[in-house]
């Protein structure tokens, strides 16, 4: 898939999670069936915040490295290769145990979601342009995946969002069973 391809799916994907947004009280995106799980407004926190704070930051670390011809080249881990090889995440829940430097906060109010996935949207339309002009070679380590260039850095964040759809239908479950 190309990056105008991915963007166009992401906007989608988002426009979805936003809709769902609109069917929750602040109430039920705070609530957690167990301290171990998060909420769905945690969810929604961890997309915006990883997406802003690793994912577009990286993507930026390329573009630079690009500019400079300071590259660093490494190879993606055999799961790096079979999920972009895929174009997707397996199926499977990861969990990570619950600690302040991972779990994401409870927002404080659904705007705060409505505007992270704006700001989102915005800064995945800003870069989009600049990625067909990056080196390929020009790479920033991701813990699992290995080394990814600015525009695999791109395709992850249409990626994880659409990975997660699966985490909102678990949640929205699990709430439908307190009502």
């Amino acid at each position: 898939m190309d990056a105008a391809e991915a963007l166009q799916r992401f906007e989608g994907t988002v426009t979805h999670y936003l809709h769902e947004l609109d069917g929750f009280s602040i109430e039920q995106l705070r609530f957690q069936k167990a301290e171990s799980e998060w909420s769905i407004g945690q969810m929604y926190q961890h997309l915006i915040q990883s997406a802003l704070h690793m994912q577009l930051r990286n993507i930026e670390q390329c573009l630079a490295q690009s500019n400079d011809s300071a590259t660093t080249i490494t190879a993606k881990t055999k799961e790096g290769t079979a999920v972009f090889e895929q174009g997707s995440f397996p199926p499977i829940r990861i969990h990570v145990p619950p600690s302040p430097q991972y779990t994401p906060e409870q927002p404080e109010t659904k705007e705060e979601l409505i505007q992270g996935l704006a700001l989102v949207i915005r800064r995945m339309n800003e870069v989009q342009p600049s990625l067909e002009e990056a080196s390929a070679q020009s790479t920033v380590p991701h813990p699992r995946l290995g080394a990814l260039n600015a525009k695999e850095w791109f395709l992850l964040v249409e990626m994880h969002y659409r990975h997660h759809l699966r985490q909102l239908k678990r949640l929205k479950q699990l709430l439908g069973e307190e009502l």
